[in-house]
């Protein structure tokens, strides 16, 4: 390889090694001329894609932590939305039991009404069955002394003042027991 660098020296060939003055100066002006255009056409469009790109991402970053406070804000509503609709909910259970120990309250007082006015009317049925049968018993009892002093006596008694003193005669009994 290098006897390749030698042959092409030797054959007036191009070697990049070997500067020159007259064409570094030349390559000075050739760039200073080429600069603006290659700003203009080449660096230019690069520089403002990459702007762009910059202006993009951080509009996306900005749009980003915009959503994200957004979400959170939503988050933090749906969160109060959630316990006002349990506190509503407990409301609505607290009440509805509360109608439902009144509603209880109310048959079991009810009940306890009806039976004791079925119990009254009982008591009162059998007072009033006792009374009836004590009246046909005294009646009995009556006719039961009319007949036996009629039977002692040996005549008839019969007559309305006789049944009263017998009846009179009974309810002192009666009453003495």
């Amino acid at each position: 390889m290098i006897a390749s660098f030698v042959v092409l020296e030797s054959e007036g060939g191009f070697n990049p090694l070997d500067v020159n003055a007259g064409s570094f100066i030349w390559t000075l002006v050739i760039f200073a001329i080429a600069l603006p255009f290659m700003w203009k056409v080449v660096f230019g469009p690069i520089t403002a894609a990459l702007y762009e790109r910059d202006v993009k991402a951080s509009e996306a970053a900005t749009a980003a932590e915009k959503a994200r406070e957004e979400a959170a804000k939503s988050a933090a509503k749906v969160e109060v939305a959630l316990g006002e609709a349990q506190a509503e909910a407990a409301r609505h259970l607290a009440t509805a039991r509360e109608r439902a120990e009144a509603r209880e309250s109310d048959i079991v007082e009810k009940a306890k009404r009806e039976a004791s006015a079925m119990i009254d009317g009982a008591r009162t049925q059998i007072q009033a069955e006792q009374e009836k049968a004590l009246a046909t018993i005294r009646a009995e009892v009556v006719e039961l002394s009319l007949s036996a002093a009629s039977k002692v006596i040996g005549r008839s008694v019969n007559s309305e003042d006789d049944r009263r003193l017998v009846k009179s005669l009974v309810a002192e009994q009666q009453d003495k027991s």
